[in-house]
């Protein structure tokens, strides 16, 4: 395992963005530059449409997927790889989802996404308790996706420690169709066709994947079937766009984490219990958002609904011992459920005092009604099928807010922008399951919550700005989350309280005409009632307030054109993720106290991402370095996953005929063929905590792109 650097302080890493560019930050000799407008450019994270990113105050980078990188890239989390601040592990287990946090924001999932907001084409990816998930997201059909960090998350509400946003592209005429195959180790295939163009009115761009492995560990083959649509006219004035997703995974096998000795054994395997019980996962999901947008003169409206079905079915490794306690809800897990919101807003774009000035008023509304049974998993003598109902419960959770912003170039060389948002969000549970030894378990909470955001830019010179921003943020315990009580006894966890968090970030962004970027921050986050995992044992998590913890750190993303055939691109994080106020923790073996200072689980200190990208005439060569430094893995720190770095390479070729275009393409990955833990389990009750990446991983593919 390579010995990874050691830390960069902070003020070093703003010496090397601030210095360089002092020359740059004198006035011209003539005076102040005059009040200019700047260019529209789609802004859609800081939902803020007339304003370049690089003028407003926060941590926002756009990774844009062309037709070359959407024939690499099966992963979401390969897309988020190169940018400072996210944490996105692919657990090698299609049964969960990726392990997604932002500045150590949703670090704690054992499965799905918390603590970070997600939205596909503007359509809410997080339901409205929190809870998100990634897997309906298709690179193939994607254009972009726009991540935002810091203070200016929390306008998006519950659970917005940052936010991830995917945008397809929008068809046009003469557009090209694609058709992909790529396959690689584990007998993994992945197939699938975009059509994306103009059709008289109607601009359209559809794309289906199929996608299987046999998986690299034992007991975690999968298959998904995905459908992605946006279909978008001209309407009264404006437009009018139609976003249809639909999701199947059958049956992905869970492994489940394995143990220190296990991982040293043999990193591949799965836990007995995995096979033993056929632990596995089931989820379908359909789902349609239309959206309407129109703009007269300077006024702008929008207003979106959608609606859609999401099922699942998770079998768990739970013995039939433990569930003939009468309180205990079962082994399988089957949620179905519906839920669907609206979002509508003003927006102006005009003068106040002479000066740019951008207002963004407006409100919505979200509800999920979700049906939660438990059965055991088990009849009889035999283990890993459905058996008798052991809970039944109506849960409903919806929320209504309603936010303000405004953005004002108050001076030449000065803007500001504004926000606040007020949050409802109201949990309640009708329990069907009565019985003797099994009481009411119904129940309601309500959470409120008021987060303002502020945030100002100096623009030193043309390509150089300086910003700070402040503002409040919560996050509201999910359903999953409320679902069990931590001192096992009857009823959901509805003492638990929302956490709540003051964030301050100040950075620089540098953007030279030739193409090169240089930006750092640095940030703290001070959270009350911080949400964190009292146990994880069987599948089943409970949470608890442990009190006061601080995220702070620095980000630094340096990009520079080598030429006009190559590219650099690096990005580093440093984050101190710790506790504030000491907590007691209680086992079996009594109790220990978790002491101020000590390191939340689940975050890494450090992160590098290095890639260079060559592209000589028809070919194209990248070499990508990833790296992280340990990670603790439960609340007293008495393991961590190590450190590890990886060197993935790429090679395409492209042939161009009278026809379309070829492109092959193929990779290997953790060449250097590295034993590491890719994503960790926090505060496994069988200490289980760890999910062993891959070793060296063979892919190749083709892709045929032609116009209609």
């Amino acid at each position: 395992m390579r010995r990874l650097p050691p830390f960069v302080p902070s003020c070093a890493l703003l010496s090397a963005v601030f210095l360089p560019n002092l020359a740059q930050a004198a006035p011209p000799a003539d005076g102040a530059p005059p009040v200019e407008r700047l260019p529209t450019v789609q802004v859609q994270a800081a939902r803020v449409q007339q304003v370049e990113d690089v003028d407003l105050p926060a941590s926002l980078t756009t990774v844009w997927l062309d037709d070359e990188a959407n024939g690499r890239l099966a992963q979401l989390s390969e897309a988020l790889g190169g940018i400072p601040g996210v944490v996105a592990r692919d657990r090698q287990n299609y049964a969960q989802d990726t392990q997604l946090s932002i500045r150590g924001f949703g670090a704690r999932s054992t499965f799905g996404v918390r603590g970070v907001r997600v939205l596909v084409d503007g359509v809410p990816a997080t339901m409205p308790d929190g809870q998100g998930q990634l897997s309906h997201a298709s690179l193939l059909s994607a254009q972009r996706v726009e991540v935002l960090r810091g203070p200016f998350s929390a306008l998006y509400g519950n659970s917005s420690g940052g936010v991830v946003q995917v945008w397809s592209a929008e068809g046009a005429a003469d557009d090209p169709w694609r058709l992909r195959l790529d396959t690689g180790s584990d007998n993994t295939v992945s197939a699938g066709a975009q059509l994306r163009g103009q059709q008289g009115p109607i601009r359209y761009n559809v794309a289906a994947n199929h996608f299987r492995t046999d998986g690299w560990r034992e007991h975690s083959a999968a298959r998904r079937e995905s459908l992605n649509a946006r279909l978008g006219a001209d309407v009264g004035g404006g437009q009018l766009d139609l976003v249809l997703n639909y999701f199947d995974s059958p049956d992905a096998q869970d492994p489940l984490g394995l143990s220190r000795a296990q991982v040293n054994a043999d990193p591949r395997q799965a836990t007995s219990v995995a096979t033993q019980y056929n632990t596995r996962k089931s989820v379908r999901q359909a789902q349609a958002g239309l959206v309407f947008t129109r703009t007269d003169g300077a006024h702008t409206w929008r207003a979106m609904g959608y609606a859609g079905q999401r099922s699942v079915e998770q079998f768990l490794a739970i013995p039939p011992a433990p569930q003939a306690n009468p309180l205990h809800a079962g082994g399988v897990i089957d949620l179905d459920g519906d839920y669907g919101g609206v979002d509508a807003r003003w927006s102006w774009h005009g003068d106040w005092a002479g000066r740019p000035l951008d207002l963004v008023i407006g409100a919505n509304a979200d509800r999920q009604a979700q049906d939660r049974r438990g059965y055991e998993n088990f009849v009889g003598d035999q283990v890993g099928i459905k058996g008798r109902l052991r809970r039944d419960q109506a849960d409903r959770v919806e929320n209504v807010d309603q936010f303000a912003q405004a953005w004002w170039q108050w001076a030449p060389r000065w803007s500001l922008l504004l926000g606040v948002r007020h949050s409802t969000v109201r949990f309640r549970s009708n329990d069907h399951y009565v019985t003797a030894g099994n009481p009411d378990d119904s129940g309601s909470r309500r959470y409120d919550a008021t987060t303002p955001v502020a945030g100002v830019v100096f623009r030193a010179s043309d390509a150089w700005r300086l910003y700070a921003s402040a503002g409040r943020g919560f996050e509201t315990p999910t359903f999953n989350e409320l679902g069990y009580r931590a001192d096992g006894q009857a009823g959901l966890a509805l003492d638990l309280s929302a956490a709540r968090s003051r964030n301050l970030e100040v950075g620089s962004k540098w953007h030279a005409q030739s193409g090169a970027q240089v930006e750092a921050a640095l940030f703290r986050a001070d959270t009350d009632d911080e949400l964190a995992v009292a146990s994880n044992s069987g599948g089943r998590s409970t949470y608890r307030n442990i009190g006061r913890t601080r995220r702070e750190g620095a980000e630094a993303r340096y990009a520079q054109p080598l030429g006009t055939q190559a590219d650099l691109s690096l990005a580093y994080t440093w984050i101190e993720a710790t506790v504030r106020d000491p907590y007691p923790l209680c086992g079996s073996s009594g109790c220990t106290t978790v002491a101020a200072g000590a390191r939340l689980p689940g975050v890494p200190q450090q992160q590098w991402n290095a890639r260079l990208q060559y592209r000589p005439g028809p070919w194209q060569w990248a070499a990508e370095v990833v790296a992280s430094s340990d990670t603790v893995v439960n609340d007293l720190a008495t393991e961590k996953a190590a450190g590890y770095a990886l060197l993935n390479l790429e090679v395409a070729r492209r042939w161009s005929t009278a026809q379309g275009t070829l492109r092959a393409f193929a990779g290997i990955d953790n060449v250097l063929d590295q034993r590491y833990i890719g994503s960790v389990i926090v505060n496994d009750g069988n200490q289980r905590y760890f999910e062993p990446g891959p070793d060296r991983r063979y892919s190749v593919g083709l892709q045929w792109q032609w116009a209609p």
